[in-house]
């Protein structure tokens, strides 16, 4: 689904307090919208923007608070629609495409106190966007969807370059960064946009990191609000303040440094901390880097082998990301450096700054690199380079800035490969859990629909569908108490054996009292290696965990004119069958769970499955399926849902069934989801 603003007022009422200081509302226009995280919600937003702009301007209420005192005011206004539209797609694509979160757009008009050009004040454009953390789960192994040409990072600098002040605001779950926009007289049109109010223009003695002296020089994709506008449309003063403006580290660079290196450091830990793969991890230290503190980067990593200095004959360090601030000199830097990578450990740069081969090729004969290493627990995880083209050497401010961020990246780097070796440990164990394919059983059609709710760990969830010999298919459906390592400890456990009792020619009760009391034996020795393991006091989760498991076991033998089905339910959800007539009836009796009762006895019973007829069984992730305080099997829900597939054959009952799942609540199922459906032909 498209990005679609959930919510968006047109009215004229007073307004709460700003999240900016030094202004004040009153009762004018003002649109709001929540937009989803979606790479079409940079549209979105320009749309209501665009859209309430328009409609304020039609009502007179943009520009100069009266049109003589300021001259005309429709070439201002739609400058500021102009500037205004820019500064919120930046801000919407930083927040939403490249961190993944939703986000709240919010635009309104202020009165603003006397502005030079504007006598007597004029109507200011506020815009806000309120990232709602947290972002999104991480994909589990799949591609990241193209969102065309990158554009990190820039949003700020838009605002700093448009904006009359701009700031970020913290509230509670919420993080709002705000821009105020201001007309620009008709005696000032041509002026430079980021020379209006207080601010000098950019390439005087402003020089503040992440504002106009730093803006550096970027591609024309993306810089018009409109993708099919032509880029000598947006206006002179936006160019010039997009130009490179290369300048030395000045007094006022060196007082951010000292006041904001903290709140800086603050951001990119938390920006850092929720990544789990290394290449994204390395493209934001790149946007963090550039051009706030270098003109480029690139960052380095290293696997096991190339990290203990094993260099010989190998692949040596990948280059995982340039980043450069003029765009378009991004792959000529890249293949500079690629054709000059950082030397071995052992004669290569520290865990401090290092001089680095300025890579002239690309970027010319004068500038200052240095190299860091990123090593975390004591290991080398890569390298991290920043340069700066025809400037002194960087400043002791800024060196030791990069070497605290560089910390930082080499631990989230850690963290991202810790969780890429766990994802693929869980990933491999579930597969050797369940079956590579399902057997097929003459006379008897058959359908399976799995859906773990972690993807790729170990569930609790398993099927199994296989032959036992003389004319007999066996099938299982099993849900483990508990997930992870406990739960495929358990399915480890039961699947080998219902298969190996099963072709020693035993029948479904007793295949259930043996494995009944191998989970007893196993669970007793496993508490005893606990309990002569155990030293110290205990802590939560300590000891052995109980293993529990409900199971649906049945044997399959066809003959001409049907299939007789022997079956029997140790703790599990009965399954159902479903009569060419749409009759549904449940199969079997509820017996006690696996694994909790030493002494008991299980029983088995017979029903025959006729051409037409449709044998479904589920696991408590179907029945229990919740929303708000109902389940779906509430009152026979899951039975109304069977009656409904009549007609239908295997494989479309069982999606049919998962559909109505999955539609049963407005969020994703909580739990794990499997269920079989066998239909005699």
């Amino acid at each position: 689904m498209g990005a679609i603003p959930t919510q968006r007022e047109t009215a004229s009422r007073a307004q709460g307090a700003p999240a900016h200081p030094s202004t004040h509302s009153v009762a004018l226009p003002h649109t709001r919208a929540t937009l989803n995280g979606s790479p079409l919600a940079p549209g979105a937003a320009r749309e209501l923007v665009r859209a309430a702009l328009t409609e304020w301007a039609g009502l007179g209420l943009l520009g100069a608070k009266a049109a003589g005192e300021a001259g005309e005011t429709g070439d201002a206004g739609e400058r500021l629609a102009e500037d205004t539209t820019l500064v919120v797609s930046e801000l919407v694509t930083n927040a939403v495409v490249h961190a993944g979160t939703d986000v709240e757009l919010a635009c309104r008009l202020e009165e603003h106190p006397e502005h030079p050009g504007h006598p007597g004040g004029c109507r200011a454009v506020v815009v806000e966007v309120s990232d709602h953390h947290p972002s999104r789960a991480p994909r589990d192994g799949t591609a990241e969807p193209s969102y065309g040409t990158p554009e990190y990072g820039r949003g700020l600098r838009l605002v700093a370059a448009l904006a009359d002040a701009w700031g970020v605001t913290y509230r509670r779950g919420t993080k709002t960064v705000w821009a105020r926009l201001l007309p620009t007289a008709a005696e000032s049109q041509d002026a430079d946009l980021s020379g209006r109010g207080d601010h000098p223009r950019p390439g005087h003695e402003q020089n503040i990191p992440g504002h106009a002296g730093h803006l550096g020089c970027f591609s024309h994709a993306g810089l018009t609000a409109d993708p099919d506008r032509p880029l000598d449309d947006v206006g002179p003063g936006l160019l010039e303040a997009l130009a490179p403006v290369p300048q030395p580290v000045g007094s006022r660079d060196r007082d951010w440094l000292n006041r904001g290196a903290l709140s800086f450091l603050a951001e990119a830990s938390d920006l850092l901390a929720g990544q789990l793969d290394e290449d994204l991890v390395a493209a934001l230290t790149g946007q963090l880097l550039v051009p706030r503190l270098a003109d480029w980067c690139a960052v380095w990593l290293e696997d096991e082998v190339s990290g203990r200095g094993e260099w010989a004959g190998g692949p040596g360090p990948r280059l995982a990301r340039v980043w450069h601030g003029c765009e378009n000199r991004v792959e000529e830097l890249r293949r500079a450096l690629e054709k000059d990578p950082p030397g071995p450990p052992d004669g290569g740069p520290r865990s401090g700054p290092e001089p680095f081969p300025w890579p002239g090729a690309a970027l010319g004969p004068h500038g200052t690199a240095l190299a860091y290493r990123l090593i975390a627990g004591g290991r080398p995880l890569g390298t991290l380079v920043i340069g700066q083209a025809g400037r002194p050497p960087f400043a002791d401010e800024v060196t030791g800035l990069v070497e605290d961020l560089g910390r930082r990246v080499a631990l989230a780097i850690g963290a991202a490969r810790q969780y890429a070796r766990q994802a693929t440990i869980s990933a491999v164990l579930q597969r050797g859990l369940l079956p590579g394919a399902v057997a097929e059983i003459p006379g008897v059609r058959s359908a399976l629909v799995y859906e773990p709710r972690e993807q790729g760990g170990p569930s609790g969830d398993f099927y199994d569908l296989f032959p036992a010999g003389d004319g007999r298919w066996c099938f299982a459906v099993g849900d483990v108490q508990g997930k992870g390592p406990e739960a495929a400890v358990v399915i480890g456990l039961a699947r080998p054996w219902l298969r190996l009792l099963a072709r020693e020619g035993y029948g479904v009760a007793d295949v259930l009292d043996r494995l009944n009391q191998l989970l007893l034996d196993d669970a007793t020795e496993a508490a005893d290696a606990a309990a002569r393991a155990f030293v110290g006091p205990a802590g939560p989760g300590d000891g052995p965990q109980t293993r529990f498991l409900s199971l649906l076991y049945g044997e399959l033998a066809p003959f001409e004119g049907g299939v007789r089905c022997t079956l029997a339910s140790a703790g599990h959800p009965l399954p159902l069958l479903l009569g060419p007539d749409g009759s549904v009836a449940t199969g079997g009796r509820p017996q006690t769970l696996l694994g909790v009762i030493e002494d008991v006895t299980y029983t088995s019973d017979s029903l025959e499955l006729r051409p037409g007829d449709s044998l479904l069984c589920v696991t408590d992730g179907v029945t229990e399926r919740r929303s708000g305080l109902r389940q779906f099997d509430d009152e026979d829900g899951l039975a109304a849902a069977l009656a409904g597939c009549v007609g239908l054959d295997a494989e479309l009952i069982a999606e049919r069934i998962r559909r109505l799942v999955h539609e049963f609540g407005d969020q994703p199922p909580e739990d794990d989801l499997a269920l079989l459906v066998l239909q005699a032909e």
